[in-house]
């Protein structure tokens, strides 16, 4: 009865049952289910080290990393808890109306996104994909090598968060422009900044909508995952389309349509997303031509699918399309 007893007031704390039903479905470590659950990594230390000491879950070790899982014993019914694990399983199967577990879920997905792009760090020698071990590989390196080939242009990061695409432009931009509504955001971002030692970036407080930049100033307009935070998006793409020069590109990454109504209460999105379409005549109610639409990245089970969207500005010879590559320019400052 008392160790009965023991593993009921165990199970009766919410942040465990959460930690539980996330490894019903995926090996994951305390990085991971810290990102996921939103909690302290000392709090997920703490409540795993519990779990693991009742026999609920198992560590391993691989590539570096401890992962942890639910029990075998405890699945295939060789524990003396093992009559609870129907039980658990069946309410973990039941997400349809919990707005934390829906959202647990979400972020799961892209903790797995993430690890499936992150090649390098992930995967051991008995893998499925052995590729997953190929030293080096990684989306990261790609991205800034790439950016390499780009001329040295002018950049607008618009809603630029804590600063990492803001970042990844610098290395490569001749200046980057990054603008946010928090001045407790921007200050994370300068200090991102400072300890990448990137000394060409200039910093902004502004609205999306109202944008602290002068007309024709850059030649990229970036608006990545900002645009469900606006308040009013179709003039952030306006504005976005003010700022750029002729023959300059608006370029857009952000969430295609959904229904999860809880990111309104944890993550502060206005919009749920935006249909293809509806981006689409923003874009070109902006004034853009050349407007293109397309799927950035989605995985089976995940409820978000990134849209990429881009338009270029028309100038003043042709209202079709801009120059395969933009050369750089010298302004006086935004």
């Amino acid at each position: 009865m008392k160790v009965a007893s023991a593993l009921y007031r165990l199970l009766g704390d919410e942040a465990r049952l959460r930690l539980l039903r996330l490894l019903a479905r995926e090996r994951l470590n305390v990085t991971e289910l810290t990102g996921i659950l939103g909690l302290a990594q000392s709090g997920v230390s703490r409540h795993l080290g519990l779990l693991k000491e009742a026999g609920l879950v198992v560590e391993d070790k691989d590539a570096g990393f401890s992962y942890y899982r639910i029990a075998p014993d405890i699945r295939e019914g060789r524990d003396g808890a093992a009559p609870l694990w129907p039980v658990l399983q069946a309410q973990f199967e039941d997400e349809s109306s919990d707005g934390v577990v829906r959202a647990d879920q979400a972020r799961l997905q892209e903790v797995l996104r993430l690890r499936k792009e992150n090649f390098e760090t992930h995967g051991s020698p008995d893998s499925r994909d052995a590729r997953q071990l190929v030293p080096g590989r990684s989306w990261a390196a790609w991205s800034r090598a790439l950016g390499l080939l780009l001329p040295a242009i002018q950049v607008a990061d618009l809603g630029c968060g804590e600063g990492y695409l803001t970042v990844e432009a610098a290395r490569w931009a001749s200046r980057v422009i990054a603008v946010d509504r928090s001045e407790v955001v921007l200050r994370r971002a300068r200090g991102l900044a400072r300890r990448r030692r990137m000394t060409n970036v200039i910093w902004k407080r502004g609205e999306l909508d109202k944008l602290p930049i002068r007309d024709a100033s850059v030649d990229v307009a970036l608006l990545s995952q900002a645009l469900h935070h606006a308040r009013h998006p179709a003039k952030a793409v306006d504005e976005a389309a003010r700022i750029t020069v002729p023959g300059g590109r608006v370029l857009v990454l952000d969430l295609r349509a959904h229904q999860e109504e809880w990111v309104r209460d944890k993550l502060g999105d206005r919009a749920l997303g935006f249909a293809d379409d509806d981006l689409k005549k923003m874009l070109l109610g902006a004034g853009l031509r050349d407007v293109r639409v397309g799927v950035g990245a989605r995985r089976t089970g995940d409820p978000f699918t990134v849209l990429v969207a881009s338009g270029v500005k028309p100038t003043t010879a042709t209202t079709t399309a801009a120059p395969a590559a933009m050369p750089a320019r010298k302004r006086d400052s935004a």
